[in-house]
């Protein structure tokens, strides 16, 4: 979501919480209704439909339409709720949700309260890792959302859509078997919510495929990008890469190699990741000289950089270098055609990508087509798969 749209939904929110406390406060102010269809509940009805569609600000008018007729309407406050989440306003929206819960009328109407608040619990956690905050590592989110589905359960144990939610705060905090097991129930009962829980459970049985070894490869397994900081973090911790790189230039094999003079030590470091909570992962890549995280030509690492697939071929390139000690390795492909429609073999990375694929480490984007998609952002599945291969044909 753009800054632009968290902006929009913000101002539209500040509206309506102000609008349903000055309800609180005066006593009810509803607006007369002007067609059949102008309902609260129509209007808390068509607002979650755009939630779930993604469109949160017409989804914010509806709930602030719901308000206008029903100051003291459950869904529409729980709405209300969301959009202010998913603007960055989580204490505004946990306002509304203590609000909804006071409104109340059935435990329908509670239950529809109690995901709300399990959504919001999500959406801050989201946040929070984008964030890279200390926040990562604060289990208070996952407790009261906890706390929410208890109560759902307890109101009604085939409620699909809490145990759906419970299954993706399962995944955000890393539980991947509890996740698939939520996921697995909403799919047998085949009420709600089945694509989604079954494009949830198909997502952790390819992160368990993936074999992450850490608890950072399990989080990044749940990035759509990895960006450099990411990686950094990545081969940090699932492949030891600065004791792996010692560990070989004792044996001898790095004396062949053609490191970068851009990589390596790098005194105090570049400015651009001070205060950056992975530095000491992107400090230990640069003093190890891995190349694919060389500085650019204006100092900086530049941590929140998407890595795209020939970036990635590029580092694991490196890896096999160290590994194996064969310094011919980054110029196995000079002179050889390119198989792939969107690569020329005169492009830097053009080996890297050879020699990950002629290994099978690493596989054309599009099948079909052929075509590598090396500017292509990498995914951490994708990231967290290529580093199995590169386990299993290594041994380490």
């Amino acid at each position: 979501m753009t800054g632009h749209m968290k902006a929009s939904i913000r101002r539209l929110f500040s509206i309506t919480t102000a609008i349903g406390l000055m309800m609180v406060g005066c006593g009810p102010m509803a607006q007369q209704p002007l067609s059949r269809l102008d309902t609260p509940e129509h209007h808390a009805l068509t607002g979650m439909r755009l939630i779930n569609q993604g469109k949160v600000f017409d989804a914010g008018r509806e709930f602030e339409l719901a308000l206008r007729l029903e100051p003291h309407s459950a869904k529409a406050r729980t709405g209300a709720a969301l959009v202010s989440a998913y603007g960055g306003d989580f204490p505004g929206a946990r306002t509304l949700i203590d609000q909804a819960s006071g409104d109340v009328r059935d435990d329908e109407e509670q239950l529809f309260v109690l995901v709300g608040s399990i959504r919001v619990d999500l959406l801050g956690r989201a946040a929070c890792l984008r964030s890279g905050g200390e926040c990562m590592a604060d289990g208070a989110w996952f407790a009261s959302a906890r706390t929410a589905f208890d109560r759902a359960l307890a109101l009604d144990p085939r409620a699909a859509e809490a145990l759906y939610f419970m299954g993706e705060c399962h995944l955000a905090a890393l539980d991947l078997e509890a996740a698939g097991r939520m996921f697995s129930r909403v799919l047998d009962l085949g009420t709600e919510r089945v694509a989604e829980a079954d494009a949830g459970w198909k997502r952790v049985q390819k992160i368990q495929r993936a074999m992450p070894a850490t608890e950072t490869g399990k989080r990044i397994a749940l990035l759509e990008r990895v960006t450099r900081a990411d990686a950094a973090a990545l081969f940090m911790d699932e492949l030891q890469i600065d004791a792996l790189y010692a560990q070989r230039a004792l044996r001898g094999f790095a004396t062949a190699l053609k490191v970068s003079p851009k990589a390596g030590a790098q005194g105090a470091g570049p400015g651009d990741i001070a205060g950056h909570p992975l530095r000491a992962d992107i400090e230990g890549v640069l003093r190890a000289g891995m190349r694919g995280f060389e500085l650019f030509p204006d100092g900086s690492f530049r941590p929140a950089q998407p890595v795209d697939r020939a970036d990635f071929a590029v580092m694991i390139e490196d890896i096999l270098l160290r590994i194996t000690g064969d310094g011919a390795l980054d110029t196995r492909f000079a002179g050889s055609p390119s198989p792939f429609p969107d690569l020329e073999p005169d492009l830097p990375c053009f080996n890297a990508v050879m020699v990950v694929t002629s290994r099978g480490i690493m596989e054309p984007w599009d099948p079909g087509t052929g075509a590598f998609a090396p500017l292509r952002p990498i995914a951490g599945l994708e990231a967290l798969r290529v580093i199995r291969k590169l386990r299993e044909e290594w041994r380490y």
